[in-house]
């Protein structure tokens, strides 16, 4: 079976060109003694909104990889796929983040509730977790409701998973089931039970993205309790834990945070538990190469600078087209966006600081970074300007993509000096 390593980090590169700075980051930390699998993901709503092709994803990773002598594991991953979009992905990815948001609520007939009811009987009243003090009172009714909100989108992961394995062959991919875009986190009661609906399924799960409670907007930090963060996930984890035993799930089985780029505040916390019962963790980063390199054009000064201007500008006026498909994942204060009268008058040094995310820095907007998160769509619109800008000014750019992902992300998480 394709296993996914102990440690994971799914690498977004919107644009094509990041993935040996990603790379880079990744032997930075190996060399370190932190083993991380990369994993480039791309969306299907990335591909739709710039143009490109699931196989181009393919060709960077199997290029960079090539180049740099790296002979360890990596993987594409098709990135919230459903049962509609899959089939563009097949061919050239081997891990399918496979989205069910969109089915929970929906109800699954009555025989197949009534079928996994009979099957967890043995759970109603008091759930221990063995080896923790973790237990919860469960009762009939609880269940029934869970079943009704949840079963549904197992069933549909199943019928994704089953097209794949098609296609793939068995054990030929890593199989994640992402729930984590939705308006109300699950609970770890829920999570058990969710489990065990995969499981009822026969779904070889290697990784499980939950929501959780708080925000986690799109490339800035965690807002929320960090405390409440980590007693949820280290309940989680322990939930995943006894799954594992009790319905012969994956023992590699790990969590996903998704949006976890940028998520400072509770890095220590995430890199504690994980250290404490010796697990692992997958960490989505997507979104943040994309403003690494308008980072990296504003630090290159003239025409790059003037170029990523305009796309602040862009966005600015057409905030309510880029945001909508992102309503759920930013937050964005308009009265705290910098006017276009303002910006004009930046220099390089005041444009880069403003987005580049360095708790303290007075100069960093975390309302602006959020725009130009969804503003990639804008530089689209412009790709051969743009891809000749990247190409121009490569080494800036590239030297921020690796500090982002190496010395902002993977050195929090995992505590690395």
């Amino acid at each position: 079976m394709k296993t996914l390593g102990k440690y994971s980090i799914g690498l977004g590169d919107r644009f094509g060109h990041q993935g040996g700075a990603q790379l880079k980051a990744i032997i930075a930390a190996s060399l370190k003694g932190v083993e991380i699998t990369p994993v480039w993901n791309k969306s299907n709503r990335e591909h739709t909104t710039i143009g490109t092709q699931p196989e181009d994803v393919r060709i960077e990773a199997d290029s960079v990889t090539k180049s740099a002598g790296f002979n360890k594991t990596y993987f594409v991953d098709a990135d919230h796929i459903n049962f509609d979009t899959v089939d563009r992905f097949i061919e050239s990815s081997d891990f399918f983040t496979i989205d069910v948001a969109s089915y929970i609520g929906k109800k699954a007939n009555d025989a197949e509730i009534a079928r996994f009811l009979k099957s967890v009987e043995k759970y109603t009243g008091d759930l221990k977790i063995p080896g923790t003090k973790l237990s919860f009172k469960t009762s009939k009714s609880q269940i029934t409701q869970i079943a009704e909100k949840y079963l549904f989108s197992a069933i549909k992961a199943w019928d994704i998973f089953r097209k794949i394995e098609e296609a793939k062959g068995k054990n030929n991919f890593v199989t994640e089931v992402s729930m984590d875009e939705v308006p109300y986190p699950q609970t770890p009661v829920e999570l058990f039970f969710i489990l065990k609906m995969l499981a009822s399924e026969n779904i070889p799960l290697q990784t499980i993205a939950p929501k959780f409670s708080g925000r986690f907007n799109k490339g800035v930090d965690y807002v929320g309790d960090p405390n409440k963060f980590a007693s949820e996930f280290e309940s989680d984890l322990m939930v995943i834990d006894f799954a594992i035993k009790e319905f012969g799930l994956p023992e590699n089985l790990k969590m996903s945070i998704h949006s976890g780029s940028d998520k400072f505040a509770i890095y220590p916390h995430i890199g504690s538990v994980i250290n404490k019962y010796d697990k692992g963790i997958h960490l989505k980063t997507a979104g943040t190469t994309w403003i690494e390199e308008v980072i990296g054009l504003a630090e290159s000064g003239k025409e790059a600078l003037a170029f990523v201007k305009e796309i602040y500008f862009k966005s600015y006026e057409k905030i309510d087209e880029l945001c909508a498909p992102y309503a759920d994942v930013i937050d964005i204060k308009i009265s705290s966006l910098p006017s276009k009268k303002e910006v004009e008058g930046w220099n390089s040094k005041k444009f880069a600081g403003s987005l580049r995310h360095v708790p303290g820095n007075p100069d960093f907007n975390p309302d602006m970074r959020q725009l130009i998160h969804v503003a990639y769509k804008l530089a689209a619109l412009r790709m051969n300007e743009y891809y000749q800008l990247l190409e121009m000014n490569e080494k800036t750019v590239a030297k921020c993509v690796y500090e982002n992902i190496y010395n902002r992300h993977i050195c929090r998480l995992f505590n690395i000096k």
